[in-house]
């Protein structure tokens, strides 16, 4: 019956086994597919029983591009917790981006830094100009101001553009979705095209309506934009071939960029652009303004990584030319997307490869002479912790759109209405350093006091001469050390050292004395001779009380410990016989026992410094007496060092034969009591305190 039981429950084990490996196959299997949605149920069941490397990562990496931050950051926390040799540099990315999400930027910052400093310490101080550089972004303030629009529901709208008086956006099929295909990846219905009145925006999404029968598929079709006589439209669309999606190798079917021409009101002649493939994306258009060069994102091979921006020139009749990756100003190693070009040749897009504020930032860059200049990020509150994307704005109204999944919004991806009211105007932290020069008896202001600026290596920043009853005043940077220094002919010299912290515009201090000359010469004249002459009778009288109260002290302890003796000339410590075997130098187990009655003593009077005197018989030559002597003494003061004795307290002498207690004219004159005696060790005291 035991065994029949014991069968039992091992052939339950294995079918749990069974199944735990099963579930997580098909839980890796939608991972792969890109079917976040589907995964994470897996994984958390699977996750219950046991807590694998790659289950925990998928996990994670699954909460992180559905945009859930808060349980991203809990599996991503334990991953670099328990597996941080098995994970690379985005996984350090992706906590520091889940902090962002939290506005907890000074531990993201934290975590990244501490990256660098154990792998790329090279790198390190790039990072932190980053970080410099995104406080400066932040001291900007809020530059825009947002509305999430009544459109907005609790999936994802995005993609919102201007055209005529309607407002086309994109967002999850909302007609017959019950039973219809979902995206794996979210869970949610495939992106359509929908419009709304401009003037109905604030109310809610129940009045969008599809924008176009023709343009929308059973697949995803989003992010819209047209010429402007609003004959002619690009969009992003699944890859579909007669109504049927078309797949790469690994089953993916990629999004493409597609034409479409207005006839008789309704679209027609919808194409694929040339330079779309099965094996990659093409998405996202913008057009230049006048409308002959074409901007779009792409992961084609041969670009700087993940998804990059190119732009492609659209010829007279309606074809295409190569098309141009924008270059490395431009484009990272992660993402950009999502470009906009505005009237008045800026360019737009998401990263999340430039220095932002956590996952997609938005960010600008000036056109000029085909040319880029270095991006900027645009700042809060468009940028967030969270994906900010597809915005456009019209530089004559101010006004425009952006998406975003920040957590404050309806749920998903949500539009919002902005309106820019102040420029991108990017400073340093800066700080005034300023005060008054004064004269330190009569308090009045001085003139024609050099004052000098330094920087914490020494090095001269700035120099000038104050005019009557000024102040001097720098303009300096924030978080450094300065040296401030003011010199006038007849008068001593000053000098102040400010360390600034991060706070702008602070207005710091640095007021200095200056005294005449001629008054500190005056005085210490007359007070000179006074000085010397107390310092002296204090002198003597300090010396003399102090020797007073050593004396004293050590009669004291002289009397009061009956194994310390003044023998003429010298202080000893009395011990039991401390003897040594015959040509031996180790201490025996009885010696160490006396030695143990000094070192309580030097214990005691921490001041006590003793010598260790060791003497041999006369047996044997002279010089040999003399070494061994020395090895005796050696071993008795490394017995005080053993026991805690500090070196400097403790110093060894050996005598060899030259100081017997006994004295011996021939071996044989003495007994080996009396050899033994002669083999003595004594301590003299040198100090006592």
């Amino acid at each position: 019956m035991k065994n029949t039981i014991t069968f039992i429950f091992i052939v339950l084990l294995s079918f749990i086994g069974q199944a735990q490996s099963s579930q997580l196959k098909r839980a890796h299997k939608y991972f792969d597919r890109t079917f976040y949605a589907e995964a994470i149920p897996l994984y958390e069941k699977a996750l219950k029983d046991e807590k694998s490397f790659k289950a925990v990562k998928n996990l994670a990496d699954a909460y992180y591009y559905l945009n859930d931050m808060k349980k991203a950051h809990l599996y991503y926390k334990y991953l670099l917790k328990n597996y941080r040799k098995l994970v690379d540099k985005s996984y350090y990315e992706k906590y520091a981006n889940t902090l962002k999400a939290k506005g907890n930027y000074k531990n993201a910052n934290a975590v990244l830094a501490n990256y660098y400093k154990r792998n790329e310490p090279e790198k390190l101080p790039a990072f932190r100009k980053e970080v410099e550089y995104l406080e400066n972004i932040a001291a900007i303030g809020e530059r825009f101001d947002i509305k999430n629009l009544g459109i907005n529901t609790s999936e994802s709208e995005f993609g919102a553009i201007q055209k005529g008086n309607v407002i086309v956006f994109a967002a999850p099929r909302k007609e017959n979705t019950a039973f219809g295909k979902r995206f794996g990846w979210n869970g949610q219905a495939y992106l359509d095209l929908y419009q709304i009145p401009a003037n109905r925006i604030k109310d809610g999404d129940s009045i969008a309506t599809p924008f176009s029968e023709k343009l929308n598929s059973k697949l995803h079709e989003s992010n819209i934009v047209f010429t402007k006589d609003g004959k002619t439209a690009y969009f992003t669309r699944n890859n579909l071939v007669k109504g049927k999606r078309k797949k790469d190798d690994k089953k993916v079917t990629h999004v493409q960029l597609y034409k479409a021409e207005l006839l008789n009101g309704e679209w027609q002649n919808i194409t694929p652009l040339p330079f779309n493939a099965d094996t990659y994306s093409t998405e996202h258009p913008a057009l230049s303004p006048d409308e002959k060069t074409l901007y779009f994102a792409s992961d084609m091979p041969n670009g700087f990584g993940s998804f990059d921006l190119y732009k492609v020139q659209i010829n007279n009749d309606g074809s295409f030319e190569t098309p141009i990756n924008l270059g490395p100003e431009i484009n990272t190693e992660k993402k950009e997307q999502f470009p906009f070009v505005s009237t008045d040749n800026k360019l737009y897009f998401s990263s999340n490869g430039h220095p932002g504020f956590g996952s997609l930032d938005v960010f600008v860059s000036t056109i000029k002479n085909e040319m880029f200049s270095k991006p900027d990020n645009v700042g809060f509150p468009v940028n967030s912790g969270y994906d900010d994307f597809s915005f456009n704005i019209n530089p004559t109204t101010k006004e425009g759109f952006f998406a975003s999944n920040r957590l404050e919004g309806k749920g998903g991806d949500d539009i919002y209405k902005i309106v820019e009211q102040k420029p991108l105007k990017i400073e340093e932290c800066k700080q005034l350093i300023s005060g008054l020069v004064t004269d330190v008896d009569s308090g009045a202001i001085l003139n024609d006091v050099t004052v000098i600026l330094e920087n914490k290596k020494g090095e001269k920043l700035s120099k000038l001469i104050t005019a009557k009853d000024q102040q001097f005043k720098f303009t300096v940077k924030c978080k450094a050390t300065y040296t401030v220094k003011a010199s006038k002919e007849g008068y001593t010299n000053a000098q102040r050292t400010l360390t600034l912290k991060k706070a702008r515009n602070k207005n710091n201090d640095a007021s200095m004395e200056l005294r005449s000359l001629a008054i500190i010469e005056k005085e210490k004249k007359e007070a000179l001779a006074l000085q010397l002459a107390k310092e002296e009778a204090l002198k003597r009288k300090q010396q003399a009380k102090l020797k007073l109260e050593k004396e004293k002290r050590r009669k004291q302890i002289i009397a009061e410990e009956k194994d310390i003796e003044k023998q003429k000339d010298r202080i000893i410590i009395k011990t039991d016989e401390i003897n040594f075997d015959y040509k031996l130098w180790y201490l025996r187990r009885d010696s160490k026992r006396a030695i143990d009655k000094v070192i309580a003593l030097m214990k005691k009077y921490p001041d006590m410094v003793v010598e260790v005197g060791t003497h041999s018989d006369i047996r044997g030559n002279d010089r040999y007496n003399l070494e061994l002597s020395k090895k005796r003494a050696t071993a008795v003061r490394m017995y005080f060092l053993e026991s805690g004795i500090e070196p400097d307290r403790i110093s060894a002498i050996g005598y060899g034969e030259t100081k017997p207690v006994i004295k011996c004219k021939t071996e044989e004159d003495c007994t080996e009591e009396q050899h033994e005696l002669n083999r003595r060790c004594e301590f003299v005291v040198k100090q006592i305190l």
